[in-house]
């Protein structure tokens, strides 16, 4: 029996009683990332995030928004430790800047572009393909804004791909981020969504849609970078590197991510 434990000294005890609990918890080491994410990460990325802190102890925050946005928040100057685009272009604009470290720069995914329709929608979006995009009941098309969007300038190139941009201009509604393209959709304030192809499999039922050939648009290669602000950057390393283990590539191969080279 420990020597601190008798009904003499209560003092004691109360000590004892603290002192076991205190080395027999678990001890909590880990760190916390601030993470940036392309929009069409959020349903793919959030499983990986979990995967990663079960296994490392380290807690990540998520922030998903439209690349070229997120861009902008780190150029002034937001907390982020990790960005993750929808491209490349957007991470070598921040290694350029001196705003990512040198040698940071990771290619994780390769995005594909979808039309999307509500389940319920009497457009026949599967047979029809890019076709749908005249029908006379589609009165919005909804895309990313290309500006900010790398999915936004990927939906405009398939559709002068198919000679349908001059045709469709005045019914395109811009979303901020690809995520909000597919709200605009899913919500009926657009007929036809073009959005990723990880969001419409994260949407399931909701949602029909038809593939875009990816000849169509330039490939999305999607790159992530450690950002110069980065607090741990070699927690910030080992994220990236988790991001391109097998496991984490499974889970963005379910979503219809393609494997980077």
């Amino acid at each position: 029996m420990l020597r601190c434990m008798t009904h003499r000294n209560t003092a004691k005890l109360v000590a004892c009683i603290v002192l076991f609990f205190c080395l027999s918890a678990p001890q909590s080491h880990g760190t916390e990332l601030m993470v940036a994410a392309a929009a069409d990460l959020n349903a793919a990325l959030t499983e990986i995030a979990q995967n990663f802190e079960k296994q490392t102890g380290n807690t990540v925050h998520l922030s998903f928004g439209a690349s070229g946005n997120l861009t902008t928040q780190i150029e002034n100057g937001a907390p982020f430790d990790v960005f993750l685009s929808a491209d490349v272009d957007y991470p070598e604009r921040l290694l350029k800047e001196n705003l990512a470290e040198p040698g940071s720069l990771t290619q994780y995914a390769v995005g594909a572009l979808v039309l999307w329709v509500p389940g319920d929608s009497i457009l026949d979006v599967e047979r029809a393909g890019m076709q749908v995009l005249l029908n006379p009941v589609v009165k919005r098309i909804a895309i990313a804004n290309p500006q900010h969007a790398p999915y936004g300038r990927a939906a405009v190139a398939a559709l002068r791909h198919y000679g349908f941009y001059d045709r469709v201009a005045k019914r395109l509604v811009l979303g901020e981020s690809v995520s909000q393209t597919a709200q605009f959709a899913e919500s009926g304030n657009a007929q036809v969504g073009m959005i990723a192809l990880a969001g419409a499999v994260a949407l399931g039922q909701k949602g029909r849609y038809w593939i875009v050939p990816r000849d169509a648009y330039p490939a999305i290669e999607q790159g992530a970078v450690i950002t110069t602000r980065a607090k741990n950057k070699d927690a910030a390393r080992k994220f990236l590197e988790f991001l391109r283990a097998p496991d984490s590539v499974a889970v963005l191969k379910r979503y219809g991510f393609g494997e980077a080279k």
